[in-house]
């Protein structure tokens, strides 16, 4: 009995050693207590810590995102007003005979009302990023034709540019403008053939001019020929071939008939400009008349003689104090003209008003040089803008006053 008890005593204390050493475990050894507590804690705030880095990894590849695939408002109506411009027009291309829709000769104020009626229609989201904020929006606040309108202006002007680049370029290099260049070409050397040869006879001088710009040259052609022969030719009328029935002279020039060889050439320097779109502006010499002016012709003297009555000088000796002052002269705008009216409008307001007056177009020292210049003979001025020039006669010129400006500035807008 003593040995059972004894045996039951013993497996009870194993049992309640084993109890007591899992609480103890659990609950009294302080240092198992610490590493569990401190293994938990440093993977808790490990994870907290990875997770901010991460978020702001992401908001940083959400805004590269809409940075890279999203427009801003400048870019994103940039591209609606030149779809506006290209539906209405055709886009912009440097292909020769591409540009010959409707706005070859279009205006600004033409393509200017046209992208704002364009615009005006467009109600689709222009922002996709912030469609989420504006959804339940009134007013159309995140649309092309609300954010729009305000781009037009400097989008339309860069159309035109690229517009007027593109068709410079396709100009230059088309076949045309290779065939206007070869002809003025030719046109040249038969100028320089007819000034040394307009006092010769007709057949010698028809023979050096075809030597030089016939029809076997490059460019040349009968045409150009006989154009550059018959220049200054007296017998142009009526009146001329009286003059070449008196003296005996079929071969005879009229006065300034060298100004008359140049208008020939200056022609063909405007063809080659239109046809290339260049500015290319002729220098010719001043000619001396080939006879005084104040001098009656054979015709007057013989119908003097007739009625017993002289005729009087055409052109008075006139003592001018400026007698070498230009007749023309050129001024930069600081504005764009929109048209003739306009640069005519700015001339006038130039001439008639004090310097001092504030002018969009003029600075105060340009008013002041150009009434000084108005007073001492200028005949004509030619302002320019940015892509344009204008020849806005003042006063009276005479036909080789008018040749000269003609030839000096071939590719301006005259009225």
């Amino acid at each position: 009995m003593k040995k059972a008890l004894l045996i039951g005593g013993l497996f009870a204390t194993v049992l309640c050693v084993s109890d007591c050493l899992a609480v103890s475990a659990g609950t009294v050894g302080a240092s198992d207590i610490s590493r569990g507590v401190s293994i938990n804690t440093v993977t808790t705030t490990t994870g907290r810590g990875y997770q901010g880095l991460a978020n702001a990894y992401n908001q940083n590849q959400r805004n590269t995102y809409y940075m890279v695939t999203q427009p801003d408002v400048d870019s994103a109506c940039r591209e609606k007003i030149y779809n506006c411009l290209a539906e209405y027009c055709g886009d912009v291309t440097v292909v020769p005979g591409q540009r010959t829709g409707r706005c070859q000769y279009a205006t600004e104020s033409e393509l200017y009302n046209y992208a704002l009626l364009c615009l005006q229609k467009d109600t689709s989201v222009l922002l996709p990023q912030y469609n989420t904020n504006t959804r339940t929006g009134t007013g159309g606040l995140n649309t092309a034709a609300r954010l729009c309108p305000p781009y037009v202006q400097q989008e339309v002007m860069s159309y035109l540019s690229m517009a007027n680049m593109a068709d410079q370029l396709s100009k230059s290099h088309s076949d045309l403008c290779l065939q206007r260049r070869q002809e003025l070409e030719a046109a040249m050397a038969c100028h320089s053939v007819a000034l040394a040869y307009g006092n010769e006879t007709t057949s010698m001088l028809t023979t050096q001019l075809t030597d030089a710009c016939g029809a076997g040259v490059p460019g040349g052609s009968a045409e150009m020929v006989t154009r550059f022969a018959n220049a200054g030719n007296v017998g142009a009328n009526i009146w001329g071939w009286a003059e070449k029935i008196i003296n005996l002279d079929l071969n005879q020039k009229g006065e300034d008939w060298q100004a008359a060889v140049d208008a020939v050439l200056a022609s063909y320097t405007n063809r080659m400009n239109l046809a290339c779109g260049d500015d290319l502006q002729l220098n010719t010499v001043s000619h001396g008349s080939s006879s005084s002016s104040s001098q009656p012709t054979t015709l007057q003297t013989v119908a003097a003689l007739a009625t017993g009555v002289a005729f009087p000088s055409a052109t008075p000796n006139v003592e001018n104090p400026y007698e070498n002052w230009s007749v023309y002269m050129e001024v930069q705008s600081m504005s764009d003209l929109n048209d003739y009216n306009t640069a005519y409008q700015v001339i006038q307001a130039a001439l008639s008003n004090p310097s001092t007056t504030q002018n969009a177009f003029l600075t105060s020292a340009q008013m002041d040089n150009m009434q000084t210049a108005y007073t001492r003979g200028t005949k004509v001025f030619i302002i320019r803008d940015s892509a344009r020039c204008f020849i806005i006669p003042v006063a009276t010129m005479t036909s080789q006053e008018t040749s000269l400006v003609a030839q000096s500035f071939a590719n301006c807008i005259s009225k």
